[in-house]
């Protein structure tokens, strides 16, 4: 493994998800969640720190999943990687939409808008992690 990767991958893996994060929830979202904020925790913002410190997890287990199955077969494999792992976690994510009172339309943007965000991060992670030189 190259770690020098590994870190750099993860840490802007990271990055980018807060950002895009706070694109699709803060910016594209936000006036749908304002018209159902009765179902929100009213303590919501003060418990943020736990989606950091959640996001930084997932960052380097994310790029670590990537790395372990790394095949050199350039950025469509980060790609293709983001895609199936977008995936698996949107079809279990749309689980929410059974737990809690959202409208379906929420429920499916959440899918689409959280594929193309960890598809994203595939495509980022298979830019940046590269294994050592001589290694695969």
């Amino acid at each position: 493994m190259n770690t020098k990767r590994f870190i750099l991958a993860s840490f802007i893996v990271f990055i980018l998800y807060q950002a895009l994060d706070f694109l699709i929830h803060g910016v594209i979202l936000g006036s749908q969640y304002m018209a159902i904020q009765n179902v929100w925790r009213p303590d919501m913002q003060k418990m943020m720190w736990i989606m950091w410190i959640t996001t930084c997890a997932f960052s380097f287990l994310f790029v670590y999943i990537f790395s372990k199955g790394y095949e050199g077969k350039g950025i469509m494999e980060g790609v293709r990687f983001g895609l199936v792992a977008g995936l698996l976690i949107q079809v279990l994510n749309f689980n929410g939409y059974v737990i809690y009172p959202i409208p379906l339309q929420l429920a499916i943007q959440w899918f689409v808008f959280g594929t193309i965000q960890i598809t994203i991060l595939g495509l980022v992670a298979g830019l940046i992690y590269k294994p050592k030189k001589g290694k695969k």
